[in-house]
C-alpha cells in the first residue's frame, strides 16, 4: 500500500504528535503509525468502573515552556497539587511546604525533624540557583550526579534520604539519585516556577488534545512498524507504506530496534497500584513521600483529591507508586503494599478495594551524566530519516514536545533543500 503522505511518523506519543502538528501547520502531509490502540505513548489514561487510571502516576508541570505554547490549559481544566508534600518519617507525617507560596506552612516546616534548619536555608539557595539564567545556561553548567550535586550544596544526609530521595528519586525513578544534575535542576526549576497539576480528564487528555488538532485519518493505530526502508517502512503485517521521509518517534528500546542499534539504552522502571476507598487517607491535594526508606512504597497520592473527576461521586482514588518492577505476582505484591498502607493509615485500609496495577519496565531512560542541551541535538540521521523523542533526547513532557517540533522543522528544512 502506498501512502499519500510526504512523511511517516513512527509513534503516536507526545513527540510524534508534536512533530505531526508542526508538519500540519506548515502544510506537509503525514501519517502517524502507532503500534498500540491509541495515541499518547506512556501518557495515557484508562477508564475503569468510573475511575480515571493514568498508566503510572504522572503530572503536568505547568511551567513547561513548550507545553504552555502548544496546549490549551483552560480546556484541560488543570487542577493543581498543594505546593509541597507530606513526608512519612518515624511513624508520623510532616508537612514540607513551599515557603514562597505557603509562608506559614513553610515556617512550621522549619521545626520538623526532616533535615536541619540549615538544610531549609539551602533549599532557598538551590531555588535561586536553578532559577538563574536561561534553560540553555542550565544545561551548560558543570555536571555531576544529583546526589553529588546535593552534597556539594551542603545538604545533610538526613535531608537527602528523607526528602530528595523519595521526591526526586520518584520523579526520575532513581532512588540512588544517579541522574544528571542538569535534569534535576531543570525539574526543580519547573516545580518552582509553576503548578504541579492534573487535567480533569486524566493525563491522557494531553495527547488527545493535540491529536484532535490533526486532520482526520492521519493517525493510524495498531500499525506496528517492523522495519525502515529507503522508500518508507514495512509493517508487522507485511504491508509496505511509502513516503519520502520517516521520523522515528518511539520510546528508546523500540527506536534502538528500528535503527539497528545493538546497544539498547538502559531504562528506569516503575509500578503503580490503584485503590478505591470510601474516604481519602488525606483530603488535601498532597503528594505523600516515604521518608523512612523502608517498604515497597515510594510515594502516594489521591488523584481524586486533586481533580474530582478521577473517581465516581462518593468515592476516592488512591495511587501508590513503587520504583522498579517487582518479581512478585500481583496478589502477593498487593498484599505487601496494603500491609505498609495499614501501618500508615490504620485499619480503614482493609476496606480499600484494589483496582489495578501497572508495571512499566521502560518508564524513563537512565539520564545519567553526561546530558547535553536538549535543544542542540541533531534530528537527522541520514537523508530522509529523522529521530525525535527520548532516544535522541532527554525525557519529560517538555522535551518530548520540543523534540517533536524540532524534528518536524528538520524535515521541513530537508524538503526545502
Amino acid at each position: 500500500m502506498s501512502s499519500n503522505a510526504n512523511v511517516l511518523i513512527i509513534g503516536g506519543g507526545l513527540a510524534g504528535l508534536c512533530c505531526a502538528l508542526r508538519l500540519h501547520q506548515s502544510g506537509f502531509s503525514f501519517q502517524i503509525l502507532e503500534a498500540s490502540d491509541g495515541v499518547g505513548g506512556r501518557v495515557r489514561t484508562d477508564k475503569v468502573e468510573g475511575f480515571l487510571l493514568d498508566r503510572g502516576f504522572q503530572v503536568l508541570l505547568t511551567a513547561y515552556p513548550e507545553a504552555r505554547r502548544v496546549l490549551d490549559y483552560d480546556a484541560l481544566n488543570l487542577r493543581p497539587f498543594y505546593p509541597g508534600a507530606l513526608i512519612r518519617y518515624k511513624d508520623r507525617f510532616y508537612r514540607f511546604a513551599d515557603p514562597w507560596r505557603h509562608p506559614i506552612d513553610g515556617i512550621m516546616g522549619l521545626l520538623s525533624p526532616i533535615g536541619r534548619f540549615s538544610d531549609k536555608l539551602r533549599v532557598r539557595k538551590l531555588r535561586q540557583q536553578v532559577l538563574t539564567g536561561s534553560l540553555q545556561d542550565l544545561y551548560n553548567r558543570p555536571e555531576a550526579t544529583t546526589l553529588q550535586a546535593l552534597r556539594n550544596l551542603g545538604f545533610s544526609e538526613n535531608m537527602i534520604d528523607c526528602f530528595f530521595k523519595p521526591f526526586i528519586g520518584g520523579v526520575f525513578f532513581d532512588p540512588s539519585l544517579g541522574v544528571s544534575s542538569r535534569m534535576f535542576e531543570f525539574g526543580f526549576r519547573m516545580f518552582s516556577m509553576g503548578d504541579t497539576a492534573l487535567p480533569s480528564g486524566g493525563m491522557g487528555a494531553i495527547p488527545e488534545q493535540i491529536a484532535a488538532r490533526l486532520p482526520a485519518g492521519t493517525v493510524r493505530t495498531e500499525a506496528r512498524v517492523e522495519s525502515i526502508k529507503e522508500s518508507g517502512v514495512i509493517l508487522e503485517s507485511g504491508e509496505k507504506v511509502k513516503a519520502r521521509a520517516v521520523v522515528v518517534a518511539t520510546e528508546g528500546p523500540e527506536a534502538a530496534r528500528l535503527l539497528g542499534d545493538k546497544e539498547k539504552p538502559g531504562s528506569r522502571s516503575v509500578s503503580c497500584l490503584y485503590y478505591e476507598s470510601d474516604k481519602p487517607p488525606v483530603s488535601e491535594p498532597l503528594l505523600i513521600l516515604n521518608g523512612e526508606g523502608t517498604g515497597p512504597i515510594n510515594s502516594l497520592c489521591c488523584p481524586s483529591s486533586v481533580a474530582a473527576n478521577y473517581a465516581p461521586k462518593g468515592k476516592s482514588l488512591v495511587s501508590v507508586t513503587m520504583i522498579g518492577v517487582p518479581d512478585q505476582s500481583d496478589q502477593p505484591l498487593e498484599s505487601t503494599v496494603r500491609s505498609q498502607l495499614t501501618e500508615w493509615f490504620g485499619s480503614s485500609v482493609k476496606g480499600w478495594r484494589y483496582l489495578r496495577i501497572y508495571r512499566i519496565p521502560h518508564a524513563l531512560p537512565m539520564q545519567i551524566p553526561p546530558v547535553s542541551d536538549p535543544t542542540l541535538r541533531p534530528h537527522q540521521i541520514r537523508p530522509g530519516l529523522f529521530i525525535c523523542g527520548e532516544y535522541q533526547n532527554v525525557a519529560s513532557i517538555q522535551w518530548a514536545m520540543v523534540s517533536g517540533r524540532q524534528a518536524a522543522e528538520a524535515v521541513i528544512d530537508w524538503f526545502g533543500k
